[in-house]
């Protein structure tokens, strides 16, 4: 393919999105607003096969925007951040392992908690509203040409100068850039969701705080109990979670110390405890950019390496992409830029990873309540906790807040107390 017609997008371009959750929406709305602020007209079209409006689809994120979503929603996409969706704030986290527990608050501003499905449903709106098409349907094709991509779908085929992957982790999707670009998804981990209804007086104790959970099984990495308006929203995750390892993680004796009401639970709602399963990348795509295309949030990888922050970064990924698309271009070469525009997330991916690998390592030993006892008494380490918990702080950071003298002291003291 030669680089003629790669540079920057001139007047009248045309733009293809696929898929039209929050980065997506998010890559269309800030190629609109900079394309403006340009003087430029860009024709961007959105093609989504799910109908977010009346809530026919669930959505198996959990629903827990962090910070700073508002600001780049409001100050990057220019929108008011619908504030009205918020069923709550979450102010803290609560860490249990090895029969122990800790209550970690920061002092950031608190994450929101929302049904996910009514965002995105906003967000698409929005995008309507600014006079970009949506194309209810699926991507069935991809022809990559010098001049054009031609993308097939289930209604007309369309012609554009660029195409932005904002599928997440459709495989069908992924498959088409598979074929034609040697696209390769990030790794994934499986994850299970389901709700429950414990009832007014339940909720109203349980608080604003999300309870994770670093059990010792080797096919749970984490668990979490996430309040929303009137229920809970109870998740796994792991490399290969089921509905078989959900029911032994509600049958767990740290669930029912938090849930003590679940086991005697009569009256089940009629839509709870359905399970949904889902998967989100923990690592990097192969070849997420080249002429004429680029991908963004999950579709790239380019996230927290422990789950966090997809909703966040998903959007910030996509405003990042249009700033590249119309002030260098949309050839392998100008996407250089939006690689390295997103160093602050690759770069701390690896650490993350390790991270990651390490944690799952200390459940297994049972060195997670060594953490949580010593964390009691330095704050250092319980600051450093909260961060790795709740996503607010890069990893890089993490680490540094939990090597000072004053934690290493501390964890030294609780393993000798331990043994």
């Amino acid at each position: 393919m030669t680089s003629s017609g790669l540079g920057p997008l001139a007047d009248g371009s045309k733009v293809v999105i696929i898929g039209g959750g929050p980065g997506g929406v998010a890559t269309g709305l800030a190629l609109t607003k900079i394309a403006q602020s340009m003087s430029r007209r860009v024709n961007i079209c959105v093609i989504e096969g799910k109908q977010f409006s009346g809530e026919y689809h669930y959505n198996q994120c959990v629903g827990v925007l962090s910070p700073p979503i508002a600001d780049l929603v409001e100050h990057e996409l220019g929108l008011p951040f619908p504030d009205s969706l918020s069923q709550r704030e979450i102010t803290g986290y609560i860490l249990h392992a090895d029969g122990r527990e800790i209550i970690l608050d920061g002092e950031t501003e608190p994450s929101i908690a929302l049904r996910r499905i009514q965002f995105d449903n906003y967000m698409l709106e929005a995008a309507r509203q600014r006079s970009i098409h949506v194309q209810s349907a699926r991507a069935t094709g991809l022809e990559f040409h010098d001049d054009r991509v031609v993308i097939y779908t289930e209604n007309a085929p369309l012609d554009a100068d660029v195409v932005i992957g904002a599928f997440g982790l459709d495989e069908g999707t992924g498959a088409l850039f598979r074929h034609t670009v040697d696209y390769r998804p990030p790794p994934a981990l499986d994850s299970i969701v389901t709700k429950y209804h414990p009832g007014e007086e339940v909720m109203q104790h349980f608080g604003n705080r999300i309870h994770a959970f670093l059990p010792r099984s080797p096919r749970i990495e984490f668990g979490g109990i996430t309040p929303k308006g009137n229920h809970l929203i109870i998740n796994i995750a792991g490399r290969s979670v089921d509905s078989e390892i959900m029911d032994i993680f509600l049958k767990m004796p740290e669930f029912h110390k938090v849930l003590p009401c679940f086991e005697n639970a009569g009256h089940i709602d009629s839509g709870d405890l359905r399970f949904f399963k889902s998967r989100f990348p923990c690592g990097r795509a192969h070849n997420y950019s080249g002429n004429r295309f680029v991908m963004v949030g999950d579709a790239s990888g380019l996230v927290r390496a422990f789950k966090g922050k997809g909703v966040t970064s998903a959007i910030l990924t996509g405003i990042r992409a249009a700033q590249v698309i119309l002030n260098h271009g949309i050839s392998g070469y100008a996407f250089e830029e939006y690689h390295h525009a997103n160093r602050d997330i690759t770069d701390d991916l690896p650490i993350g990873q390790a991270v990651r690998l390490m944690t799952i390592l200390a459940a297994r030993l049972r060195l997670v309540g060594v953490a949580i006892r010593a964390a009691e008494t330095d704050r250092g380490l319980r600051r450093a906790l909260y961060d790795a918990v709740s996503a607010h702080q890069s990893y890089r950071k993490v680490v540094r807040e939990g090597m000072t003298l004053s934690v290493i002291r501390a964890l030294a003291s609780a393993l000798v107390t331990k043994a």
